[in-house]
Order: C-alpha cells, then sequence, then structure tokens
C-alpha cells in the first residue's frame, strides 16, 4: 500500500497511540491529573482532539448523583472543579455559595434559592408558603429585611408571625378609629385580611359580636360607638332613647311602651312601625279585633293598663242597643255570653248555658214571647208563668175546675201543648194496673164531680157498708168513712198499704 493511502489511517491512529502513551506513562510515573477520578479516558476526551476537556458532551454528569440542573449546567468544570481531583467536590449549595445568613437557616439554601437563578425573587417567596407565615397578597411585594430584621443581621429562625410584632406603630398611631382609646385588640387580622392589597382595607367581621342586619348594615360605626367601642350595650334603647322619648304617636313615654324596640320595629327602618305579636299579651287579636286602629281601643295614647273586658270598649254599644233593650232587660256585660270577635252583629245567645236550657218548641219561639216588655233578668223558668193562659182556657178537662195542679209538665211536653198525656199510675191512683185494669170505664167513675178533678169517690165502687169498715178500723187513728181517707191510707190501692 503506497504512503498516500496510509495517510488517513495514520491521523486516526496518532490520538490514540498519543492515549496509549499518556496513559502508559502516568501509569508508570504516577503522574495521573486527575486524581482518583476513575473515569475512562473516552468518558471526556474525544479522539479528534484531546484537549480542552472543559464542558465534554460525552460525559453524563447525571451519573456522578449531582444532575447540572438550571444554571449549573451553563458553567465550567472549572467553575466547581478547581483542581483536578474531582471526586473531592462537595456537593451541598454551602460549599460553593458562601451562607450569608449566618447558619439561621440551617444552610439549607435550596429552602429558598432553586438551580434555575440564585435570586428569582417569586420562586422564594413561593417557598415561603412552606413555612408558618405564607406570603400573601402585599406581604409578597415585601423585601425580606422588612420583616427579618433584628439584633443580628438577616436573623429568619425566630421571626415572630403575629401581625402586632411588625404592626404595632400602626395599631398605636390609628386614629380613624382610635385602637387605642377603643380598646382594640392587637389581633389585627380581626379587622385587616391577610388577603388585602392595602392597609387601610379593613373590614371587621361584626357578625362575631353584634350581627348588622337592616339599617345597622349602612350605619357608621360612630352611629353606635360614640367614645368606645368595648362594652358598647347591645339592647336597642340604648341607642334609640331620643326616638322613644320624642314619638307621639304613639306616646311611647305617657302610653307606658316597653323598651324592647324590637317588638314594634325592624331593622331595616325605624318607621313605619307594627305591633307585630299582640298574641303574645294578656289581649290576642281575634276576628275584627285585629282590623281596628290601635287608637280605638288605646284612648288617649294609654297603652299600659287597658282594659281587656268587653265592656269596657262596648259600653255604648250595650246601652244603645234595643233590640232587645240590654239595659232594661238587665242583660249581663259580659258582651262574649252573646256576641264574638268577627263581627258585633248577629248575635248568638246560647240559652243551654243559663237555668232553663231550650228543648222541643221552646227552641223556635221568639224571645219577646217569654221574655215579655224585653224583660231578661229574672225571668222565671216554671211552666204555669208563661203558660197560666193555656190552663186556664183547657176545657177537656177543665184544669182549672178539676183543681189540676200547675205543674205543666206533669202531662205535657216541651214539644208541643197538644196532644197531652196523664201519667195517672205514676202521678196519682194506679187505676190502669192490678185490681183496676179494666175496671172502670170513664174518668166519671171516680170523679164524680166533672168540674173538680180533685173530687173523687172510692165507696162508689167499693161497696163497702159503713158498720164493716168501722169495725175493722176500729184500732186505726185518723179513721173516716170517706173516701179521702180511704186514699190517704191506701194510695196505691191495697190494702196492706
Amino acid at each position: 500500500m503506497s504512503p498516500r493511502r496510509l495517510r488517513p489511517f495514520i491521523a486516526l491512529a496518532l490520538p490514540f497511540a498519543a492515549l496509549l502513551v499518556f496513559r502508559g506513562r502516568a501509569q508508570t510515573q504516577g503522574e495521573n491529573p486527575h486524581g482518583d477520578l476513575e473515569l475512562s479516558c473516552a468518558d471526556c476526551h474525544s479522539p479528534e482532539r484531546w484537549t480542552p476537556v472543559d464542558n465534554p458532551p460525552e460525559f453524563r454528569h447525571q451519573q456522578t448523583g449531582f444532575s447540572l440542573d438550571g444554571s449549573h449546567g451553563g458553567l465550567s468544570c472549572r467553575g466547581c472543579h478547581r483542581s483536578l481531583v474531582f471526586s473531592q467536590v462537595g456537593t451541598a449549595c454551602a460549599d460553593c455559595h458562601k451562607d450569608p445568613h449566618r447558619g439561621e437557616l440551617g444552610f439549607r439554601c435550596e429552602a429558598c434559592h432553586t438551580s434555575r437563578t440564585w435570586t428569582n425573587r417569586s420562586e422564594m417567596f413561593q417557598r415561603h408558603s412552606r413555612t408558618r407565615f405564607p406570603l400573601l397578597a402585599i406581604h409578597a411585594s415585601v423585601d425580606c429585611d422588612s420583616c427579618h430584621r433584628g439584633q443580628q443581621p438577616n436573623q429568619y429562625a425566630t421571626t415572630p408571625t403575629d401581625c402586632g410584632s411588625c404592626h404595632v406603630q400602626s395599631y398605636l398611631n390609628a386614629k380613624s378609629p382610635n385602637h387605642v382609646q377603643a380598646g382594640f385588640s392587637r389581633r389585627c387580622e380581626d379587622c385587616h385580611l391577610p388577603t388585602s392589597q392595602t392597609w387601610h382595607q379593613a373590614s371587621f367581621r361584626h357578625p362575631d359580636t353584634y350581627p348588622l342586619l337592616g339599617a345597622h348594615a349602612r350605619a357608621a360605626c360612630s352611629d353606635c360607638h360614640k367614645t368606645t367601642f368595648r362594652g358598647t350595650p347591645r339592647d336597642c334603647v340604648a341607642c334609640h332613647r331620643q326616638d322613644y322619648n320624642a314619638t307621639r304617636n304613639p306616646n311611647h313615654v305617657a302610653g307606658g311602651f316597653a323598651t324592647t324596640c324590637n317588638s314594634c320595629h325592624s331593622m331595616d327602618a325605624w318607621r313605619p312601625a307594627r305591633f307585630v305579636d299582640h298574641s303574645r299579651t294578656r289581649f290576642p287579636l281575634t276576628g275584627a279585633h285585629q282590623r281596628v286602629d290601635c287608637a280605638q281601643c288605646h284612648i288617649g295614647g294609654r297603652f299600659a293598663g287597658t282594659p281587656t273586658d268587653c265592656f269596657s270598649c262596648h259600653q255604648a254599644n250595650y246601652n244603645s242597643t234595643s233590640n232587645p233593650n240590654h239595659a232594661a232587660a238587665g242583660f249581663p256585660t259580659s258582651c262574649q255570653t252573646c256576641h264574638n270577635t268577627s263581627a258585633w252583629r248577629p248575635a248568638s245567645f246560647d240559652h243551654n248555658r243559663t237555668r232553663f236550657p231550650l228543648t222541643g218548641a221552646h227552641r223556635s219561639t221568639e224571645c219577646a214571647r217569654c221574655h215579655a216588655g224585653g224583660r231578661y233578668a229574672g225571668t222565671p223558668t216554671d211552666c204555669f208563668s208563661c203558660h197560666a193562659a193555656n190552663y186556664n182556657a183547657t176545657s177537656n178537662p177543665n184544669h182549672r175546675a178539676a183543681g189540676f195542679p200547675t205543674q205543666c209538665q206533669n202531662c205535657h211536653t216541651t214539644n208541643a201543648w197538644r196532644p197531652a198525656t196523664f201519667d195517672h199510675d205514676g202521678s196519682f191512683f194506679p187505676i190502669y194496673s192490678g185490681r183496676h185494669r179494666g175496671v172502670w170505664s170513664s174518668c166519671q167513675d171516680c170523679h164524680v164531680n166533672a168540674g173538680n178533678y180533685a173530687v173523687f169517690e172510692c165507696i162508689n165502687c167499693h161497696a163497702h157498708t159503713k158498720s164493716e169498715m168501722d169495725s175493722k178500723h176500729r184500732e186505726v187513728g185518723g179513721y173516716s168513712y170517706q173516701s179521702t181517707a180511704c186514699y190517704r191510707c191506701h194510695p196505691r190501692g191495697t190494702a196492706d198499704d
């Protein structure tokens, strides 16, 4: 083969020969410049060019356990490997980067810094969220030294996390409202949210103390908190005493109104007011009372002590009523006996609650038939008082001539005056039972005087001789040979009576 054809092979062989010579010399003389790197030359050097070896593309640094990420990837080998002893280079951040925090953060640079850039502020603040104090809103734009300041520079480990430690001067200087004078808590977060962009964007969570509803939500703080915040009373009249005293329609003071304003007023507005729950009083409003103006019952703005009986309000109605005339009839003043709260008319009197319940035909009888002349009080309850004319006019039989008793109910019922049923056995002499059954044929058999049923004869039927009866009754006191005497001793018609 000609020398010209061997020239390319010689060019390729020379670097490998040089490498072999280098290795041979290093192994012979102990002059390995890389110390105990223990890598193959081909991991860093190429056959085309032995030097320079900075940032060899063929070297895979991740095999060492320390990947070159972010800014580390653009550094030259000499940037970290100052000497040729590669295995002695430390892998901690502080081995290369001087700790300006004097060890207060525990030499953990990666807690705030990344390999992308040493001073990337946004990434530093993102990592702050891993601590007990995440940086929110305005805190995210504050310089570190604004919070981390103290006797020693860059003091971080002992930085307090409560708002008052940093903002005590703001608390002391606050004038609207004056925090010190009002006795405000130094828990700034009660009013100032960590998400606020400015210190003056305060939002006090009032529902935690006294919920603000209706017009209260629009009121200025100073309307209720005149001089202080702590200990402010919660009852309505504490703020609305002047409204209470100045009210004339109705006059609250003269009317003896309660100072519990919420009984009539709502939080939406002081006016209009409405007494919302009369049922809680001694006089619940029912029927027509619910539509009556307050002044009709509370005359002259008088509320406390207003009477609850009907007559106190309805006396004029009572006195002017003529059908029937209540005053003349002596009606009781307990209006509810006949009237209800739905309407004054019509009235409905429940007679069954009196001493004379209405039964039968009495139920359809006009009141004036019994209560003559509009007289109600003291109306008699016996039948004869109303039915004397019927008694006197009866001729079959003639009640008056016959001496009938005036207890009409003995023969008559309330359903109708006729027909009447006389119970002789139950009330008088038993002529329908026993030995008298079927013996007599007419009333006149015993009542010999048709004009007087009080007169009767026993002897006409019982033909006893006087001498015989005198002999049998010789030892009977009060004996006489007369029918009335017979009935007196024998009311049931038997000898054993």
